[in-house]
């Protein structure tokens, strides 16, 4: 029987680090060296281990797979997009992974050219993604980044949309961005040892790319390098960046070869943002004291500050968070009341600027495809905990909402969910937002889920999942706390969440979890907590912090060794995670990092039942921290509780690529949960 199984026990190497008059010992040290076949036993081991203490599960796994899968329209299409010539859109076909990517000529009812079947092209592939993809001037020849890995190592490829051909020539380390400035010449950037995009270079269609030239080097360590156009398609903008610093240089595309012009050189805590339309640059900068940002411009001609004039002054309560330029209008993109809200606007003071009215009180909302320069439409997605994904034109004319397409969620009723906001209070007084979804006329205190993430400024909208039901159905509650650390409240509500104030995160998602214990919602025995990469670090601290809260901890490729990954620069993302964490040279950094991070403050005490997932190509939260993190609770914990790690062996953070894959994955953490909370149905 599975309960005498016994789990792996990791060994015991003991590495000392030294800083600060303190001695940083760590025993799980060499499970970071893949290439180690003790290491990749040690996965495995758990792996089976895993699969053995949930083959009970078999079965009910499976019957939430294909309940998730016959919830969806597995054939489907998004909305055509117009871009020039053609009307781009993709597809899925029913039982295959991957979607398909097409155009039609200038009408709808044209003849389908199918541009990349990644199903095809995924053939022998564990893990296949496509990133990005860029139509040349000429609409003939089309690039794309391809990571066949989950490592994120991209490729960019080229195909000739005439004949068929892909050619021979490939752009190898590219980092996120690209784009065509003519038929033959595109700009990319690329990374170095730590993944960090860091350069730009030029290649030429049809030249050896070891002979693409160097456009820009970015020597600091915490600075990204990226590029777009201008939806005017007159400018190429290069920005490079850290998470308290930006410098935008800009290339008029009248010269493509030309050299690119400074706009602003950095400066330190200033960040800024600029778009161009009718020889104006517009700047969104936190510039004299403006967290929320402020939306400014100035003409091509007099980029310097003084010359730059306010267009809409800094709001407290309100924060900025794009411009989107359209020929006859703008579209911002701002926070307000913990929302995504959307401003038309013409010009200053103008009458005719307004906001768009949303449908509902509580929702999540993006910018969709909105590439043509001259339209007179303004695209976006809109979603809610009970409102599938939906794609809505706006008229600029009529001010009328036009739903395009909404996913269509087989056996699902939307009248018979509830979903509401709620206020927890913080320990510090401060008023936390939680979002609450559950069937109609449930009963309380019910099984709840408790998510969240707070990081980055990174705002946790509500939003719709086909799978998700699947719980809700069972009688699941399941609630989103937005805490500080996040960006549902403006610039501040981040401030207050990070550096030497994050603890901030984790004690207003243990305040939220006595909100709904106090409240009846919950109780303990009925209670999980999950999040997944920097929410990993959240639930991780929180379970250390309070291993009393609640009943299962679902930990997804979690962020939990902070102090070790801080100190080595030569991890992905390290070094500019800096301004996020703080740095742990630094001495207050480092004591404040110690007294949070999950792995250093793991005791030999009882701790819930966990579910640890990471991927083992991971290059954002390498696999090795959830390892070292189970190999340690496992060995420290006093307990009986379950404690599982999951490697993915073939993905890295974001999981399985294919679409049934990765609903497999979800249906595997939903009937975990589910059979922890006695709700298993088979």
């Amino acid at each position: 029987m599975s309960e005498n199984i016994k789990p792996p026990v990791a060994k015991r190497e003991e590495k000392i680090t030294k800083i600060h008059g303190i001695e940083l010992k760590d025993d799980y040290f060499w499970l970071r060296y893949k290439e180690n076949h003790e290491v990749i036993d040690y996965l495995k081991a758990e792996n089976d281990y895993t699969k053995e203490k949930t083959k009970h599960l078999g079965a009910f796994t499976t019957k939430l797979f294909n309940e998730m899968k016959n919830r969806i329209k597995e054939d489907d299409e998004t909305v055509p997009y117009k871009f020039k010539d053609y009307y781009y859109n993709s597809r899925t076909e029913k039982g295959k992974e991957y979607s398909i990517h097409c155009r039609k000529y200038k009408n709808l009812d044209n003849k389908e050219e199918i541009l990349l079947d990644l199903n095809e092209m995924a053939k022998g592939h564990e893990y296949f993604k496509l990133y990005t993809s860029k139509i040349s001037h000429n609409q003939n020849i089309l690039a794309y980044s391809i990571d066949d890995t989950g490592y994120e190592k991209l490729v960019v490829y080229f195909k000739d949309l005439t004949t068929g051909e892909i050619f021979d020539e490939k752009l190898e380390n590219v980092g996120w961005n690209f784009e065509w400035t003519d038929d033959k010449t595109l700009y990319y950037t690329i990374r170095d040892k730590a993944q960090r995009p860091y350069a730009l270079k030029r290649h030429t269609l049809g030249t050896n790319p070891s002979e693409d030239i160097l456009i820009f080097e970015e020597k600091d360590v915490k600075r990204n390098v990226s590029i777009r156009k201008t939806k005017d398609q007159k400018f190429l903008l290069l920005s490079s960046n850290s998470n308290l610093s930006s410098e935008y240089h800009f290339l008029d595309l009248k010269n493509p070869l030309g050299k690119f012009v400074v706009f602003l050189l950095r400066e330190e805590k200033h960040e800024y943002i600029i778009n161009h339309k009718d020889g104006y640059f517009y700047i969104i900068t936190n510039k004299d004291e403006s967290p929320n940002f402020k939306l400014m411009r100035t003409f091509i001609d007099k980029l310097s500050k003084e010359n730059w004039e306010e267009i809409i002054a800094h709001n407290k309560d309100v924060k900025i968070d794009w411009i989107e330029t359209f020929e006859d209008f703008s579209v911002i993109s701002k926070r307000e009341e913990g929302l995504d809200k959307f401003e038309i606007f013409y010009d200053r003071n103008d009458e005719r600027n307004h906001d768009i009215e949303m449908p509902e009180t509580v929702y999540g909302a993006w910018f969709g495809d909105n590439l043509e320069y001259s339209s007179n439409i303004f695209r976006f997605v809109y979603t809610s905990l009970i409102t599938p994904k939906s794609i809505y034109d706006y008229s600029l004319k009529e001010r009328k909402l036009k739903l395009k397409k909404q996913d269509e969620i087989k056996n699902y009723n939307k009248e018979d969910y509830v979903t509401e906001r709620k206020y927890a209070i913080a320990r510090d007084g401060t008023k936390i937002p939680i979002s609450i979804v559950h069937k109609r006329h449930i009963v309380t205190p019910a099984p709840t889920l408790l998510y969240g993430y707070g990081s980055y400024g990174y705002p946790m909208d509500t939003y719709f999942s086909p799978s998700r039901v699947s719980l809700i159905e069972r009688g699941i509650v399941y609630v989103i706390a937005h805490v500080r650390g996040g960006g549902e409240l403006g610039r501040q509500w981040y401030d207050d969440g990070k550096f030497l104030k994050k603890k901030n995160t984790f004690f207003d998602f243990i305040d939220c979890a006595e909100y709904l214990l106090k409240e009846g919602i919950t109780t303990k025995d009925k209670f999980i907590i999950q999040g997944a990469s920097a929410g990993g670090l959240l639930v991780g601290a929180v379970m250390t912090m309070r291993p009393d809260l609640c009943h299962l901890v679902v930990a997804e490729v979690p962020f939990v060794d902070v102090v070790n990954s801080m100190l080595d620069a030569s991890i992905p993302l390290t070094a500019g995670e800096w301004e996020e964490w703080g740095d742990p040279r630094e001495k207050d950094f480092f004591d404040y990092m110690l007294s949070y991070s999950p792995y250093d403050n793991i005791k030999t005490i009882n701790y819930p039942h966990t579910l640890v997932t990471t991927g083992l190509n991971d290059p954002r939260v390498a696999f090795w921290e959830p390892a070292k993190f189970t190999a340690k609770l496992r060995a420290l914990k006093t307990d009986k509780n379950e404690l599982v790690l999951k490697t993915n062996m073939g993905a890295g953070h974001g999981g399985a690529s294919g679409r049934y894959e990765s609903m497999k994955e979800i249906a595997f953490i939903y009937s975990y949960v589910l059979d922890k909370m006695g709700l298993v149905d088979n």
